[in-house]
């Protein structure tokens, strides 16, 4: 892997068994990402996109490949190591955002940081800051039946972010969400990548958003093509 790269995919397989039929979804995938960048993976719905973010993210593992991330052959950690590694570098972001609906906000933002054994008070300050980011620092004491969809995606980006990881993978952000918020919630994937510097790799079938990342890939017969190529 080269110093320069956040992550390296490299030869992923992945299949499912249906039916009594294998369905190969990855065959052989590769991919690249740099630091800070914004990378669209786009292609139609039951290809891949979000298997292949499960992988990236540790979530799942590959049948083949492998996955170098900040340095690290993922999938050679012990377990408990990998899900360490996981919380303190790769922040996710789902179409259902996954609050827990007893906690407000705040606590769920602060979820990531306890976990990582941080004291409650600097978890807290984190949390308070990352609402403040957010523009969400006065609604920080409301539940997820309390907030609008925006607002609860919002928190779930902030939550993401709380352990100011290197590579945020999003699937499917705004699906759930009307063209207004979408464009909101484009801004402030733009807005975190320049402020943080943090990399974004997000599967949308939203081509307003994949045209504003920097570069877009087609998932396809179980391998990335460069959109345009």
């Amino acid at each position: 892997m080269s110093e320069t790269l956040l992550m390296q995919a490299s030869g992923l397989k992945r299949s499912f068994h249906k039916g009594g039929r294998v369905i190969e979804v990855l065959r052989g995938l590769d991919l690249d990402v740099e630091p800070g960048e914004m990378v669209a993976i786009v292609g139609k719905s039951g290809v891949g996109k979000s298997t292949l973010l499960h992988i990236l993210g540790t979530l799942d593992r590959p049948d083949g490949g492998q996955v170098v991330a900040m340095g690290k052959d993922v999938f050679s950690l012990a377990e408990r190591e990998l899900a360490a590694f996981r919380n303190r570098h790769i922040g996710f972001v789902f179409q259902f955002h996954h609050l827990l609906p007893e906690f407000t906000a705040l606590e769920n933002i602060m979820i990531p940081a306890i976990i990582a054994g941080l004291p409650r008070r600097e978890a807290q300050e984190m949390a308070e800051t990352l609402l403040s980011e957010v523009g969400l620092q006065d609604r920080g004491d409301h539940r997820q039946a309390e907030l609008s969809g925006g607002e609860q995606q919002r928190v779930a980006l902030s939550r993401a972010l709380a352990m100011r990881p290197k590579l945020i993978l999003a699937d499917e952000p705004t699906g759930n969400l009307d063209e207004t918020t979408s464009e909101e919630v484009h801004n402030l994937f733009t807005e975190l990548n320049q402020r943080f510097e943090v990399a974004f790799v997000v599967a949308t079938h939203n081509l307003k958003l994949a045209d504003r990342m920097g570069r877009i890939l087609r998932l396809e017969d179980g391998i990335l093509h460069e959109e345009g190529d």
